[in-house]
């Protein structure tokens, strides 16, 4: 039997989805891991700056702010266009920058200027407070000076093309840059500073989040804390299945590699009843073809899912960025059924055709779903969240 999930289904995949922004959630997650000052920023630090960059900069500021309160002396804030609080711009001393992504351009080497020149004017009774997350690697960049804005946005442009996995990407980001790889924090000289990060990449390794803006220097006396990764956010987003009533199987690994292959395999194990509620977190890349069409990883791995699907009552399956964008569009992702592929058809869209001309967005507009969340406030990678009963 064809037709769209049942309004319940889609409902409780939210809920899911919703639970699990929540748990890692930028503002909150900073502000109690500043709650107890000593554990992080020294007691004795009366003016701490803070340094954010990343997709979720602007919550995590917020969150800092609530913890320190006047001892956060200034900070500079750089995140990509519409992650801006509101309530970001009314607060005293901080400076907002927007900047690009996916691709960096001009805008990240205005920012990256800025940073540097925030760090090498830090004070001696100035704690610098660094706060990073996913995104950082395109909105912030210093070259070196045998490398050019052009052959920057080229590689980043190839490398997406290519469905590079993100720690190769931010491998070879961190071979043209003055800032990444630790280069930073070499620039405190020794001096004390505490980082916190919300870690999108395989290891929470803070060497690679963000192509490893805040990563570890030689001598540097930086105190890390990763303060949330994409398994809290699928260990919160299973709880609320379970608390819902329902059984639920968790993914024993973070996903990588082909969308597509991803969303067949998914929609399989969905398919295969062992669950009501299957949870896997991760990230898929997307090879694209020389003329993409509309549409990001997620949508991608949607949109092969929904074929897998097709016909098939009761199977429901969102897939998500925790950050409220998939790759270069303003939507999260999707959330599809065993009556997506039909309702494509009925449109007037071919959906294989859609999926090889990497066209995704298209298709699952035009099926009535995709899925809209606006800035989230956080990043740590995506959710693939599927339901396996009609509720």
């Amino acid at each position: 039997m064809n037709g769209p999930a049942q309004p319940r289904d889609r409902a409780l995949l939210l809920d899911c989805f919703t639970t699990a922004l929540r748990a890692v959630d930028g503002r909150s997650l900073v502000r109690a891991a500043l709650a107890d000052g000593a554990a992080v920023v020294p007691a004795d630090a009366r003016r701490v700056v803070v340094l954010a960059v990343g997709k979720a900069a602007s919550r995590m500021t917020l969150g800092a702010s609530d913890a320190l309160g006047t001892r956060m002396a200034r900070a500079l804030v750089i995140t990509k266009s519409g992650h801006v609080d509101d309530e970001l711009r009314h607060l005293a001393g901080v400076t907002a920058i927007e900047s690009a992504h996916p691709v960096p351009d001009a805008r990240s080497l205005d920012a990256g200027t800025q940073l540097l020149a925030w760090v090498d004017a830090l004070a001696v009774d100035e704690l610098p407070l660094f706060l990073v997350s996913g995104g950082a690697s395109s909105l912030v960049e210093v070259l070196h000076e045998n490398v050019t804005l052009a052959e920057l946005a080229a590689l980043n442009r190839r490398l997406l093309a290519e469905g590079v996995a993100i720690q190769a990407i931010n491998a070879q980001r961190r071979a043209l840059s003055r800032i990444k790889g630790g280069a930073l924090i070499e620039r405190l000289q020794g001096g004390a500073g505490c980082a916190l990060l919300l870690s999108d990449v395989p290891g929470d390794d803070p060497a690679v989040i963000g192509s490893g803006l805040a990563g570890p220097a030689r001598g540097d006396r930086l105190h890390r804390v990763v303060i949330a990764s994409i398994d809290d956010a699928v260990g919160a987003a299973a709880g609320a299945a379970r608390a819902a009533g329902l059984s639920v199987q968790v993914g024993e690994a973070r996903f990588d590699g082909d969308a597509a292959a991803l969303g067949a395999r998914f929609a399989q194990a969905i398919a295969s009843g062992a669950a009501d509620v299957f949870v896997w977190g991760g990230e898929s890349t997307v090879r694209l073809p020389p003329a993409p069409g509309r549409g990001g990883r997620n949508q991608q791995l949607a949109l092969a899912a929904a074929r897998a699907l097709q016909g098939q009552r009761g199977l429901t399956l969102l897939a998500a960025g925790t950050d409220g964008t998939d790759g270069p569009t303003e939507d999260a992702g999707a959330m599809v059924d065993g009556g997506t592929w039909q309702r494509i058809r009925d449109a007037g869209l071919d959906g294989e055709d859609c999926l090889a001309r990497a066209d995704a967005g298209a298709a699952l507009e035009a099926a009535g779903d995709l899925l809209h969340t606006g800035a989230t406030g956080t990043n740590v990678g995506d959710l693939v969240i599927g339901l396996a009963r009609v509720l």
